[in-house]
C-alpha cells in the first residue's frame, strides 16, 4: 500500500506537519506537543516543546541553549537508527553536514520515503559528520543561496587569504565575525589544519558552545575569552585572530583593540553590498549552507521526482528543477531565519 506524500504531509502555522504521526519538522512559531528537530539553530529549535526527537548532539545544543527543560521530553537518534513515532510512520535521521548533530529527517510512511534535509551543505567539514544522499520520493530543501552568483569557495582558501593578510599586516588584529554554533568551530579548526598556532582569543557569547564542541572530541588548541585580558595589555591581541559575533566587530567591545581589521565571515560575503553593510574591511566567502550548484545537484541525486522548497531563493530553485523535470514547489514557511548560521 502506498500513498501520496501530499496527503499526509501538511504546512500548518506552526511549520511543516506530518499527519499520521502528529509530529512537526522544525516548528519555529509556536512550541508544539511533538517535535522533529533537525539541528540546533535558533530557527530551527526553540524552547517550549512537549517531546523532542533529534541526535544526541542536537539535545546537548538545545540544552546548552536553554531550549531544553526538565519538563521537556526527549528521544535521541543517533544517525541511521529507526524509531516508530506511531500509525505507521518510520522516523530516522541522515547527516546533513550542516553543524554538529545536524540531521536530515527520514520520514517512511506507507510505502513511500520524505526527507525534510533542514539546512545542509556538501563542502567538507572537519567539525560535523558529511552530508549524506538519501534516496527519496520528497525531498524537502532550503533555498538559501539558491542563485547562479552563489558559487562558495572552498573554506582552505578563504582561511589561506586570511593567513595572507596576517602575514601582511603583522600589527593588526584580525576580528572576524562567525556565528556562534558551528562557523566559529570551523573557522578555528580550519585555521588550526592551516598552521595558525597562536591562541585564540574569543568574546564571551562563543564560550559555552566551543566547550560543547570540545566535549565531542574537536580539539581547538589553546584559546582564551579576550573578557580575561587585562585592557592595559591590548598589545597581546596584535597580529592574532579575534573571533566574535558579527554584530560586535564595530560595536564598542572592538575599541579595546588597537589598529583592528574588521572580517566577516559568510556566504552572504560574495555580495559586495552585504560586506558594506556589515562594515567588513575583508569579507571570507565562508557558508554552512549548499551553494548553487550542490543545491541543484543534491536534489538531482536524491532522485526524488518531487522537491518542496522551504524559504530562501524559492523562485530561481523551483525554475531551474523544472527545467531538469523534477515537480518543484515552494512551501513559504515563515519563521525561517537565513541570516542565522550562513
Amino acid at each position: 500500500m502506498t500513498s501520496d506524500p501530499e496527503t499526509w504531509m501538511q504546512v500548518r502555522e506552526a511549520g511543516l506537519y506530518c499527519v499520521p504521526a502528529d509530529a512537526y519538522i522544525d516548528p519555529i512559531t509556536d512550541a508544539v506537543p511533538r517535535a522533529i528537530i533537525t539541528h540546533g539553530h535558533a530557527d530551527h529549535a526553540r524552547a517550549g516543546h512537549g517531546h523532542v526527537w533529534a541526535t544526541p548532539e542536537t539535545i546537548a545544543i538545545m540544552k546548552t541553549r536553554y531550549y531544553l527543560t526538565e519538563e521537556t521530553g526527549e528521544t535521541e537518534l543517533t544517525y541511521g537508527q529507526r524509531h516508530d513515532l506511531g500509525n505507521g510512520v518510520t522516523l530516522w535521521f541522515a547527516s546533513a553536514g550542516h553543524i554538529l548533530g545536524s540531521a536530515q529527517a527520514v520520514l517512511e510512511y506507507q510505502g513511500k520515503r520524505v526527507v525534510a534535509a533542514g539546512d545542509f551543505k556538501r563542502h567538507p567539514d572537519p567539525t560535523c559528520a558529511p552530508f549524506e544522499v538519501v534516496p527519496c520520493d520528497v525531498f524537502i530543501t532550503e533555498a538559501t543561496f539558491a542563485l547562479p552568483v552563489f558559487q562558495h569557495p572552498p573554506l582552505e582558501v578563504e582561511v589561506d587569504k586570511l593567513m595572507r593578510s596576517m602575514a601582511a599586516l603583522p600589527d593588526r588584529t584580525h576580528i572576524v565575525g562567525v556565528y556562534a554554533l558551528g562557523k566559529c568551530q570551523r573557522v578555528m579548526k580550519t585555521l588550526r589544519l592551516a598552521g595558525y598556532e597562536h591562541p585564540f582569543y574569543i568574546h564571551g557569547a562563543l564560550k559555552r558552545l566551543t566547550e560543547l564542541y570540545e566535549s565531542y572530541g574537536q580539539d581547538f588548541g589553546d584559546w582564551e575569552l579576550v573578557s580575561e585580558i587585562p585592557r592595559k595589555d591590548k598589545h597581546v591581541f596584535q597580529g592574532k585572530i579575534v573571533l566574535c559575533p558579527p554584530a560586535q566587530i564595530n560595536d564598542r567591545w572592538s575599541r579595546r583593540f588597537e589598529g583592528p581589521l574588521p572580517t566577516v565571515a559568510s556566504g552572504w560575503m560574495q555580495i559586495r553590498a552585504r560586506a558594506r553593510q556589515k562594515r567588513a574591511e575583508m569579507a571570507l566567502v565562508v557558508s554552512d549552507h549548499a551553494d548553487w550548484g550542490d543545491l541543484i545537484r543534491t536534489c538531482k541525486e536524491t532522485g526524488a521526482q518531487d522537491v518542496w522548497i522551504t524559504h530562501g531563493r524559492v523562485e530561481a530553485l523551483e525554475y531551474a528543477l523544472k527545467k531538469e523535470g523534477i515537480n518543484a514547489k515552494g512551501l513559504n514557511l515563515i519563521g525561517m531565519d537565513e541570516e542565522v548560521g550562513e
